[in-house]
């Protein structure tokens, strides 16, 4: 075998490699994005099976806002739906409208004495606050891990992996404008 042979022979060895490398990273960058979403997931759906027990408790409280309540579950069968569906644009606005509507009942809740004492109310607000909070955390982490994740499928030379294996660029959870913008203390205790 030739000097020209080994050469080559160690350059096609060092090509595989230097592919495979980009190829494991490209699988780990993809991972990383199915781990962040499955961890919002799992915090949807802890809250999926905390609301319910919200709207019982106010409901006790017979002459609390039952358009309120109904505005919550429907946003929460929005949320859910699109939870399914794996759909990321229409998980962001329904989770925008359950935000506002989950926030208008402990607004509304102020005007109820008995209920702000209530003790599984007190507890559940806490937990759902906590879970909101976790979310949003969340959220931000698969953000990061999809745009992590367009950005090498788009860079060369892991652009030439990414198309040849079928690496796809992940949509972001896009933010409204109503949850970007200032909170309306007057809206939201008028």
């Amino acid at each position: 075998m030739g000097v020209g042979s080994i050469l080559f022979l160690g350059a096609s060895l060092v090509v595989f490699v230097y592919g495979v490398m980009l190829y494991n990273g490209l699988v780990q960058v993809k991972h990383a994005v199915a781990r962040a979403w499955s961890n919002i997931d799992v915090l949807l759906k802890q809250r999926h099976d905390e609301l319910p027990k919200l709207v019982e408790t106010c409901k006790q409280y017979k002459q609390f806002e039952q358009t309120t309540l109904q505005r919550v579950v429907e946003a929460r069968s929005r949320v859910q739906a699109a939870r399914e569906r794996g759909d990321i644009q229409a998980l962001g606005q329904a989770e925008a409208q359950l935000r506002a509507g989950v926030g208008q009942i402990f607004a509304v809740a102020e005007n109820y004495p008995e209920l702000k004492a209530d003790q599984s109310f007190m507890q559940l607000q806490g937990r759902i606050t906590s879970l909101e909070n976790a979310i949003a955390d969340r959220r931000e982490l698969y953000n990061e891990a999809a745009n992590i994740n367009n950005v090498r499928i788009e860079q060369f030379p892991s652009l030439i992996i990414a198309q040849a294996f079928g690496f796809d660029a992940k949509p972001l959870l896009e933010f409204s404008s109503v949850e970007k913008a200032d909170v309306d203390m007057k809206v939201l205790f008028g």
